[in-house]
C-alpha cells in the first residue's frame, strides 16, 4: 500500500530509487521535486474530494486497487464550460508540480475518450487542466486554462491520444517561475503537449475527465507547497 508519511525518510528514498522520468526530477538535472503525496486506493479514497462523490466507484483490476468514474457525466455543473468530472486531493495546495499516474479508459467512446488532470486550481472557475482526448480540436486534445470564462486552448495540439482498454502513463510538469507546462502519455521523454503561462502560479491538484470514464491508481503528486502570502496573492 502507498502511504505518505510526513517528515520520514522513507520518502526521500523512493525519489533516489525511481527514475528520472518517473521521479520529481526535472529533465534538465535541477534540484528533484519532493514527494509530496501518493495513493494507490488500497485504502480507500477518502484523501480525494470528488465534485460528485457518486459518480466515482473503488474496484480492482487483477492485483491493482483503483478508483474511476462510473458514469459519464457527473451530477456537478460547474459554474463555466469546463469538466464535470473532477477529484482534487485533500489539503494539498502546491506551486511547481510533476503529477504522474496509471490510467485507463474503461468505455470505448471512440473519439471521445478522455482523461483530465487539474493544477494549479484556485477554484471552480479558476484553473488549469490538461484534455487528454482521443481526437485534438480546439476544445479537445489540449492544454487548457479555466479563468473566469468557459476553457480555452493553451496549445494547438493535433496529435490524437491513442486510447485502448489498456493501462497507460500519464505525466504532468509544472514549472511556474518560467510558467511551463508539459504533459506526456506513455512516451515519458518526449511531450506530448506544452504551453507556456503564468496566470495562476499555485493551487490544487487533481484528476477526472470531461464526461467520460476512466480507472486511476498509482498516484504520485511531487511538487513545492504554496505558502499563505502566495495564496493570498493568487
Amino acid at each position: 500500500m502507498f502511504q505518505l508519511r510526513p517528515g520520514i525518510s522513507a520518502a526521500a528514498t523512493l525519489i533516489a530509487c525511481l527514475p528520472a522520468a518517473v521521479a520529481g526530477r526535472p529533465a534538465s538535472g535541477e534540484e528533484p521535486l519532493p514527494l509530496v503525496f501518493e495513493d494507490d486506493f488500497s485504502a480507500g479514497a477518502g484523501r480525494w474530494e470528488p465534485t460528485d462523490p457518486a459518480a466515482w466507484s473503488l474496484g480492482r483490476d487483477g492485483e491493482r486497487a483503483t478508483w474511476g468514474l462510473n458514469r459519464r457525466k457527473s451530477r456537478y455543473e460547474p459554474p463555466v464550460r469546463s469538466p464535470h468530472n473532477v477529484a482534487l486531493v485533500k489539503d494539498l495546495e502546491l506551486t511547481d508540480t510533476r503529477v504522474s499516474f496509471q490510467v485507463k479508459s474503461t468505455r470505448d467512446t471512440g473519439n471521445h475518450r478522455d482523461c483530465c488532470v487539474f493544477f494549479n486550481y484556485r477554484d471552480p472557475e479558476h484553473f488549469y487542466y490538461v484534455h487528454l482526448g482521443a481526437r485534438p480540436d480546439p476544445a479537445s486534445g489540449q492544454i487548457m486554462i479555466v479563468d473566469g470564462a468557459p476553457r480555452r486552448p493553451l496549445t494547438n495540439n493535433t496529435e490524437p491520444v491513442p486510447w485502448d482498454d489498456r493501462w497507460h502513463t500519464v505525466r504532468l510538469d509544472r514549472d511556474t517561475a518560467t510558467g511551463r507546462i508539459a504533459v506526456y502519455f506513455d512516451d515519458l521523454e518526449t511531450p506530448l503537449m506544452e504551453a507556456t503561462d503564468t496566470t495562476f502560479t499555485s493551487g490544487r491538484v487533481g484528476i477526472g475527465s470531461f464526461d467520460d470514464m476512466n480507472d486511476f491508481t498509482e498516484i504520485r503528486i511531487f511538487g513545492h507547497q504554496a505558502d499563505a502570502r502566495a495564496e493570498a496573492g493568487r
